[in-house]
């Protein structure tokens, strides 16, 4: 479903920048990650009870959330005194590809638009992720904000980005389930911008009245559907 009655005119766009976890992959194994399996092991570490170590976790979270060391694993590894890498691999099972997702990409490529990758995931985690799906085969670049030193929710990021990745963002749609991100990317001068309302397929919903948005991408597959003819 969507929640704009606004098609996309492909025809306007060249570009389509693409979000990585909670878009393209169900965040799912993110949240569970974060705030189950991480407290877990904390607590096993620390002799603390799940409930403490989640508290005391969640707190660390909150106090830089939106920074690019909150999505730094190799922070989380210093501060927390454990392998986060090594943690990951043990529920890398639940990493998952969004319903219609390779669908989507497939006809992009055949509109000929190019698809970028921007996430703002660590290189290790990126690197485990691309791992265990079919995503790389499926995009013409990928460029973690790592690389860059800055957090995509960064007013200083897309300028940053646009040294590496020149785009007219007058052509370029952008797809992120984090309204922050969105709100940096209008900023910055952002055309085309869809909000993911559904990243996490064990989580209701979110609502957004910020942006047009989709709960998943077989509300794209119809317009690009038309755009070929």
């Amino acid at each position: 479903m969507t929640t704009t009655n606004d098609p996309i005119d492909w025809t306007q766009i060249d570009t389509v920048f693409l979000d990585m976890d909670g878009t393209l992959l169900d965040l799912h194994f993110d949240n569970h990650f974060w705030l189950e399996h991480v407290p877990r092991r904390y607590s096993e570490a620390r002799g603390l009870s799940f409930e403490a170590a989640r508290a005391e976790l969640l707190a660390r979270y909150r106090d830089i959330a939106g920074t690019l060391e909150w999505y730094c694993v190799d922070h989380w590894s210093r501060e927390l005194g454990l392998d986060i890498v090594l943690l990951k691999r043990e529920v890398e099972h639940l990493i998952a590809v969004h319903p219609h997702v390779m669908d989507f990409l497939e006809f992009l490529a055949a509109l000929g638009k190019r698809r970028v990758l921007v996430t703002n995931a660590h290189q290790k985690a990126l690197a485990l992720k691309l791992e265990r799906t079919a995503l790389a085969g499926h995009l013409e670049r990928i460029v973690c904000a790592h690389d860059l030193g800055l957090a995509k929710e960064s007013p200083d990021f897309w300028p940053a980005f646009q040294r590496i990745e020149p785009f007219d963002p007058e052509r370029t749609l952008f797809i992120d389930d984090n309204p922050s991100v969105l709100r940096a990317a209008r900023a910055h001068g952002f055309r085309w911008l869809l909000a993911v309302v559904a990243p996490d397929s064990r989580r209701p919903p979110l609502t957004t009245a910020d942006f047009p948005a989709i709960h998943d991408f077989s509300a794209l597959l119809g317009n690009l559907a038309g755009a070929e003819k």
